[in-house]
C-alpha cells in the first residue's frame, strides 16, 4: 500500500499475518453486578482469551477490544480508555490491538485519540449513528476521522453502512484506510468491493457468527473472519479454523450442523443475543464477565438451558469440557 507510513505498514503487514494464522479475536467487555466496569476480571479474562496452548489452540491474530461484542456502545470515554489500556498491557506486543471507536466523526476523532494514547494499532470504524447517508457522506465521515488520528483505519460496513464499488476506491484513497470488514453478508456486492480494491487492502468477514459463512467468503477472496465464539470457546473456535484451512470438510461440516447453527438458531430468538448470548456462554464457563449492559438483557432459564446443551456438544465434539 502506498501514502502510509512505516509504522502504518508494519501494523497492515502484522494483521494480514494475523489473520492467516488464527481467528480475529472480539472480547468481552467485564462488568460488576451493578453494571461497573470491572478491570480486574476483565485482564483476567483476557489473559486467557490470548494464550496459545495445546488445549485452546493457537492464539487470535489480532484482538479487536471495545467493539459491538465488547459492548463499545455502552462504555463512556474513562471506560473505553481503561479497557484498551488494559488490552493493550495484556497483550504487550504480541499481536495487534485494533480498537472500536464510532458514533458520528467528531465524537469517533475522541475516541480515536484515547485509543492512540492507550497504545492501540489500528481503529475499527462502527458504523455510525441511527441515519442512512449517500456515498459521499460514507466516503466524507472516515476522511474526518482520519484527519484526527495518525493510526490506520478499518471501516465496517453493516446496518445503514454499505460502500459501492466507487465508494470503496474512494475510501482506499484514504491514505491511512487499510481494511473493510463486512457485515452485510452479499456475496455479489462484496466481490465487486474485493475486485475494485487496490493491492493490499484487507478484507474481513464480519458477518455475525462469521463460521456460517467463513467458506461462501472465502470464495469472493475473504477468509479472514472474526469469532464471536472464540470469546467463550477458544478451542471450538480454533478448531473450526484449523479445519476450514486445512480442507477437513468433515469437521467444517460436523461443526457447522451440531452446534454453530443450533447456536445461531438460539441467537435469532431475541434482539441483542447476538451480544448477550455469547457472554452468558462464557459464565457457562466461569470466564469473569459479568453480566450485559442495558440495553441488552441477559438470557432466561430456558434458553440458558438450550445454550448449554448445544455448548456442550460443541466442546464434546472437539474433545474439551466447559470446565478447563
Amino acid at each position: 500500500m502506498t501514502g502510509i507510513s512505516a509504522e502504518a505498514e508494519g501494523t497492515v503487514q502484522r494483521l494480514r499475518d494475523g489473520m492467516a494464522g488464527g481467528v480475529l479475536s472480539f472480547p468481552l467487555t467485564s462488568f460488576h453486578g451493578d453494571g461497573g466496569l470491572d478491570l480486574d476480571s476483565y485482564r483476567a479474562y483476557l489473559t486467557g482469551q490470548l494464550a496459545a496452548s495445546p488445549g485452546l489452540g493457537p492464539a487470535p491474530g489480532a484482538v479487536f477490544p471495545a467493539c459491538g461484542t465488547g459492548e463499545f456502545f455502552s462504555l463512556d470515554e474513562d471506560e473505553y480508555r481503561e479497557v484498551v489500556r488494559a488490552t493493550v498491557e495484556v497483550a504487550a506486543g504480541r499481536l495487534p490491538v485494533v480498537a472500536g471507536i464510532g458514533y458520528g466523526w467528531a465524537q469517533a476523532r475522541r475516541f480515536a485519540r484515547i485509543a492512540e494514547e492507550a497504545g492501540a494499532d489500528a481503529l475499527l470504524v462502527l458504523p455510525h449513528y441511527l441515519v442512512a447517508a449517500p456515498q459521499d457522506g460514507l466516503v466524507e465521515q472516515l476522511r474526518q476521522i482520519a484527519a484526527g488520528t495518525s493510526l490506520p483505519l478499518i471501516a465496517y460496513q453493516r446496518g445503514q453502512v454499505a460502500f459501492t464499488a466507487e465508494g470503496l476506491r474512494r475510501i482506499a484513497g484514504i491514505p491511512t484506510v487499510i481494511g473493510l470488514k463486512d457485515g452485510h453478508s452479499d456475496l455479489d456486492r462484496l466481490q465487486r468491493l474485493t475486485l475494485a480494491a487496490p493491492d493490499g487492502f484487507l478484507f474481513f468477514n464480519g458477518a455475525s457468527t462469521a463460521e456460517i459463512q467463513a467458506r461462501a467468503y472465502a470464495t469472493v477472496g475473504v477468509p479472514a473472519y472474526s469469532s464471536a465464539v472464540h470469546a467463550f470457546a477458544p478451542e471450538i473456535a480454533n478448531a473450526f479454523f484449523t479445519a476450514l484451512h486445512t480442507d477437513d470438510h468433515t469437521t467444517t461440516t460436523k461443526l457447522l450442523r451440531d452446534f454453530y447453527v443450533p447456536l445461531v438458531e438460539l441467537r435469532d430468538r431475541v434482539p441483542g443475543y447476538a451480544v448477550s448470548l455469547i457472554k452468558a456462554a462464557a459464565r457457562l464457563r466461569d470466564l469473569p464477565v459479568g453480566p450485559t449492559r442495558a440495553p441488552l438483557t441477559d438470557p432466561g432459564p430456558t434458553d440458558l438451558t438450550a445454550l448449554e446443551k448445544i455448548l456442550d456438544t460443541g466442546l464434546g465434539l472437539v474433545g474439551a469440557q466447559r470446565q478447563r
